[in-house]
């Protein structure tokens, strides 16, 4: 190997490992300052109503902070009510007609044993009575073994379930006190802005902060792509599930397609956690017009949420639709529901990255190569 293919593989392990040590110091630094991070991201998406406040109603930047901060801080406050008062109100019309509904599947439920479930015990039980000792031992066994299991899972459900409610009950505060930093972070983040922009502006070289602005341009319109894609596929299937529903006349339509419209979200999941048991439900209780219904229903549901997901993704935030349904698939195979939300803004990263020219200097650092050339 000669000298120059040894400088570039030095010069390759150089790059490894400041990409490696880089991840790391933001993994740690994010899990200790991502309240303020949070901040940024806020100050970011209220700076052009804060300079609109400015330039338009001449308020100072105090009071245009002040005001963009409020009105998010209402927006946000006034959609959380509006939920939980429907919440609240279908809370108070189930808890009337859920035991109805309760005594009617009891009744059915009485009805199945005592037609089906006790004939087809009696026939088993005379079958089994029919086996030679050897065969009711093996089958008592699998019986035995089969009824541990499900114990032991129950369990170790419960076991979990109660360890971690501690954990989830000291997130309340802790999720005030986040919300509270990052609030006061933003107030002044946004208030100091052309200052803080000024001062990193002189502490970064030129090329890096050109390079940094473009990445950051582009991955903040990406981002808010992003949102704009995923608040848009709740909104649709809000839409479908009410209008199905208006048109089944299902009492409290508006709080169930509230709820399916968040439960959306779920991997796999999705609308089906409302409307599968439903379904079921309806069905043994005899009610098969509403069950049809709702099945028609949840299948439109399906079938739009796949069409659209990737087109909707790909058209807010300019990626190819193919590699938007690619970095889905492979985001959720690695780290679950979270990789549906870090797969889109891994791809866009990566994109916003080669935009910036950002691997090309990289490779061109490697080789021991002028840089070529920037595109315009």
């Amino acid at each position: 190997m000669d000298r120059e293919n040894v400088n570039r593989f030095i010069r390759f392990l150089i790059v490894v490992a400041v990409i490696t040590l880089s991840l790391i110091a933001i993994y740690y630094i994010f899990k200790l300052t991502y309240p303020f991070i949070i901040a940024i991201v806020i100050a970011v998406s209220i700076n052009p109503a804060v300079r609109f406040l400015e330039k338009r109603w001449k308020f100072p930047k105090i009071l245009a902070v002040l005001t963009a901060l409020l009105v998010v801080i209402g927006v946000f406050t006034g959609l959380i009510t509006l939920l939980i008062a429907e919440i609240v109100a279908g809370a108070s019309y189930l808890a009337k007609v859920v035991p109805e509904h309760v005594g009617t599947m009891i009744t059915y439920l009485e009805k199945l044993f005592a037609n089906q479930v006790i004939p087809f015990y009696n026939k088993v039980a005379s079958m089994f009575k029919s086996l030679d000792s050897g065969q009711q031992e093996t089958i008592l066994n699998s019986i035995s073994e089969t009824g541990n299991k499900i114990s032991e899972n129950a369990t170790a459900f419960l076991q979990n379930f109660f360890l971690k409610l501690p954990s989830l009950v000291s997130w309340i505060p802790n999720a005030a006190t986040v919300i509270i930093f990052s609030l006061l972070a933003t107030f002044f983040i946004s208030k100091d802005w052309d200052k803080l922009s000024t001062s990193l502006t002189k502490m970064l070289p030129e090329k890096v902060w050109h390079s940094g602005l473009r990445v950051f341009v582009d991955l903040r319109k990406a981002l808010a792509g992003f949102v704009k894609a995923q608040l848009t596929l709740i909104s649709i299937t809000l839409v479908i599930v009410l209008i199905g529903l208006l048109i089944l006349r299902v009492n409290y339509a508006i709080t169930i397609a509230l709820i399916a419209g968040i439960v959306d979200l779920l991997p796999y999941l999705g609308t089906g956690v409302v409307f599968v048991p439903w379904i079921i439900y309806e069905a043994l209780t005899g009610n098969f017009g509403l069950a049809i219904g709702l099945g028609i229903l949840y299948t439109v549901v399906i079938v739009q949420r796949q069409l659209m997901e990737p087109k909707i993704l790909s058209s807010n935030i300019g990626m190819n639709p193919l590699a938007t349904l690619v970095s889905l698939f492979v985001g959720f195979k690695l780290v679950g529901f979270l990789g549906l939300i870090l797969g889109p803004v891994t791809l866009v990263l990566l994109t916003t990255l080669h935009r910036a020219n950002v691997f090309r200097d990289i490779w061109a650092y490697i080789k021991g190569t002028p840089r070529p050339p920037r595109e315009s």
